[in-house]
């Protein structure tokens, strides 16, 4: 008589001065002390949940303060490094929209009035950093908005047609414009342009203490200007770069090797065919092995499914996963890589916010916050789930229904952990080569696994287990 064992696991329940090349006015001095924090590390790159935030759209007010007054709930989150989307004044000639789009810049060294001042941004940087939060800026190395200064005082900055006219950013591929109408694509050939865009990125780490930074289409940028600049920020203190890239892009892994962490747009895409019924587990798993042949284990993936152009221009997790969301977000926490929260992911957001105007969502804590504090937990204290080139190990456990289910294995020195995940929208009934003694991450409650066992699991469950 075969036993049978039911683990209904539902985890939702459970001053410096402004360099002379970019600014024309001074920037008073801060008045704000700074809190010392130890620069970021690989051990606090390793165990680090990232977080997104967008300050026009997180609160009512869209400001840096209003965003500062939630960051102990991030903290319950796991976050370690939190994520600023462009924090930079808007360009408003040929912008979109009532207020533009936060990567049509017009000032690399101020920030946008619309969020604040230089001092309520200060003052957001220190109290992340006395609550061990690092901070990291997006930045948009490859265009400026059209009301940009360098546009009149330095046109040679910037591409030009036969006409001489400066352009919007061209696709290399097909020859023809991004439709990106409201920037102005950069030149990168112009040395004296890079000398300026490094030095307004050593302002931020330099004046305001910022811990790296998210670099935006990454791919569009000539590899020495990083190979420099990064040195360069590398003086100042050890920082955090991610990439908005991928080994598929242009610049491939030489690219990608030199930021400490990139996307893994492939496994974002595939996630939500596995979720419409399109993929399925073991598509899934052959995408982690190639990632992990090709990437290896020191070039971190960003795993997420949801950020800010997926929400806004593809649609929400409710409409890219269903029912399938909690699942993947599971396996955004568990599998090799660091897992992404967008702002509002946590407040089940369930609508698709405005890019280029005011917008909000409400704030109702429920179980997706549950779910993400238990998951950020997990992925701090477990030395199986770590990132980078110390991280552990990825093995799949076979079952009877591989095509279905998706099991595997996470070993790091004495820390062992197991995920099972039906991938599917079907009762998943198999059988596992497994043995041992367990316990359930959310509640601690035993759980044993043995290969004469048959496990039932409801479509989308997924089990998380540790020794």
């Amino acid at each position: 008589m075969r036993n049978f064992i039911f683990l209904f696991v539902a985890l939702y329940f459970l001053g410096c001065k402004s360099p002379e090349t970019e600014a024309r006015k001074p920037i008073p001095q801060t008045t704000v002390a700074p809190t010392p924090l130890a620069p970021i590390s690989e051990e606090v790159i390793a165990s680090a949940v990232l977080y997104e935030a967008n300050i026009r759209q997180y609160s009512n007010e869209g400001t840096f303060n209003a965003f500062a007054a939630d960051l102990p709930k991030l903290k319950k989150m796991g976050i370690k490094i939190l994520w600023l989307m462009p924090i930079n004044p808007i360009s408003t000639k040929r912008s979109k929209g009532p207020l533009g789009s936060y990567y049509a810049v017009s000032d690399y060294t101020k920030v946008n009035p619309e969020f604040g001042t230089l001092e309520d941004f200060k003052a957001l940087v220190n109290k992340a950093h006395e609550l061990g939060i690092y901070v990291i800026l997006d930045w948009v190395p490859g265009h400026t908005g059209w009301s940009h200064h360098w546009i009149e005082s330095n046109d040679a900055y910037y591409l030009k047609n036969r006409k001489g006219e400066i352009i919007d950013p061209v696709d290399p591929q097909t020859g023809r414009s991004y439709g990106w109408t409201d920037v102005a694509d950069l030149n990168y050939e112009n040395m004296e342009m890079r000398e300026a865009m490094r030095n307004a990125m050593l302002y931020w780490v330099k004046e305001c203490d910022i811990d790296g930074y998210r670099i935006d289409q990454a791919y569009a940028v000539p590899v020495p200007f990083y190979e420099k600049t990064f040195a360069a920020l590398k003086e100042v203190k050890d920082i955090f770069l991610l990439a908005e890239t991928d080994i598929y892009h242009p610049g491939g892994l030489p690219l990608v090797s030199r930021f400490d962490a990139t996307y893994d747009w492939p496994g974002h895409g595939l996630s939500k065919e596995v979720a419409k019924g399109r993929k399925n587990a073991n598509d899934f798993h052959r995408h982690m092995e190639r990632s992990l042949r090709l990437y290896g284990m020191e070039n971190i993936l960003v795993n997420f499914v949801a950020n800010h152009d997926e929400n806004s221009w593809n649609g929400t997790v409710n409409e890219s996963y269903g029912a399938a969301g909690n699942a993947f977000m599971a396996l955004d926490f568990t599998l090799p890589g660091m897992p992404l929260i967008y702002s509002g992911q946590e407040y089940d957001l369930d609508k698709r916010l405005q890019f280029f105007q005011k917008d909000s969502f409400p704030k109702v804590e429920g179980a997706t916050m549950k779910l993400l504090q238990q998951l950020g937990a997990l992925k701090n204290h477990h030395p199986a789930l770590a990132s980078g080139s110390e991280g552990g190990t990825y093995t799949r456990i076979p079952t009877s229904k591989d095509y279905q289910v998706l099991a595997f294995e996470r070993i790091k020195d004495k820390d062992t952990l197991v995920a099972i995940v039906n991938l599917s929208k079907d009762y998943a009934q198999f059988t596992m080569p497994k043995n041992g003694k367990y316990r359930r991450y959310q509640d601690m409650k035993a759980v044993i696994l043995s290969e004469s066992y048959q496990y039932d699991m409801k479509p989308w469950e997924f089990w998380i287990l540790v020794e």
